[in-house]
């Protein structure tokens, strides 16, 4: 008796591993799947609006920020300067249009009571005078919002929330107007790569249900969808070589690699701690139609 017990176990237990085998086999060969995949995000380049020394570096390699968070300093000093003078401007070319104004209403005036006593030609100069002042105004605005804009640039903030990576900078650091000083990880934007092999494209519709698995979490599966297929990549042969000729690399006849196509996975709810990061190794499985009916 305990022998037809222990026999039945054992083909209960066979067949069970038999059975979620072929689940695998079926799972695997029915669905496409690729373990070339990677984590993509947006990455800012945040980049200063002007040039100067850095004075004051507020955060840390690898920080987590929130937008408009500061992130660092330029010495404001000449741009200080600049702004005290963009305000004198103003102020002197107030000041010119209130004395030109006051010799063209002078003249008007006594072209009024006396026709003869001014020419025309002496009202128009006037005119002309203090209708430049009147640009000249406008001008010393302008000047002055770029003097208050470049104020304001002296510091930098984050424009997303994300994370702050390949932090290499401090204070003495020369920052150059438009050239990148920091990395900025948009937390809100990552998704998932994956590059299938063209022979599987036919079975990968936009809107399919997937499975990304990441190689750092490999027990917590997470629930994505297909977002978009590529619709091109970098040829390898046809570059240019030695005097200017293209360069093909040799075919082997008897085996053919199918070209591997970008697929964008978006993602769905994240598993409890699992922390996503810009170029994780991750495996995705595209459920074909029948698979999500």
């Amino acid at each position: 008796m305990k022998k037809l017990i222990v026999i039945a176990l054992n083909i209960l237990i066979i067949g069970g591993a038999l059975y979620f085998g072929y689940q695998k086999y079926e799972e695997y060969f029915t669905n496409p799947w690729t373990r070339n995949g990677q984590v993509r995000a947006n990455v800012i380049k945040v980049a200063p609006r002007v040039s100067g020394p850095v004075v004051y570096v507020a955060v840390r390699d690898n920080q987590r920020v929130r937008k408009g968070d500061l992130l660092f300093q330029i010495d404001p000093s000449t741009y200080e300067v600049a702004l005290t003078q963009a305000e004198v401007s103003l102020e002197r070319a107030i000041v010119s249009s209130r004395g030109k104004k006051i010799e063209y209403d002078r003249l008007l005036d006594i072209r009024k009571r006396d026709r003869g006593a001014v020419s025309h030609k002496d009202l128009v100069r006037r005119q002309i005078a203090y209708e430049e002042s009147l640009l000249q105004i406008k001008v010393s605005e302008q000047q002055l919002n770029a003097a208050k804009l470049n104020m304001a640039f002296t510091q930098v903030f984050a424009s997303v929330d994300g994370y702050v990576s390949n932090l290499d900078i401090k204070e003495g650091t020369q920052a150059v107007a438009n050239q990148p000083l920091i990395a900025l990880v948009d937390i809100n934007s990552f998704w998932v790569f994956g590059y299938f092999r063209e022979s599987q494209l036919e079975n990968i519709r936009i809107g399919n249900d997937a499975k990304v698995t990441l190689m750092a979490y490999p027990d917590q599966p997470i629930e994505a969808v297909v977002d978009s297929l590529g619709w091109g990549i970098a040829p390898k042969d046809g570059s240019v070589g030695y005097n200017l000729l293209p360069n093909v690399n040799p075919v082997f006849q008897w085996i053919r690699l199918a070209q591997r196509i970008p697929v964008r996975i978006s993602l769905r709810q994240l598993p409890e701690g699992v922390d996503l990061r810009f170029g994780l190794t991750a495996s995705i499985m595209v459920m074909n139609e029948q698979e999500q009916k």
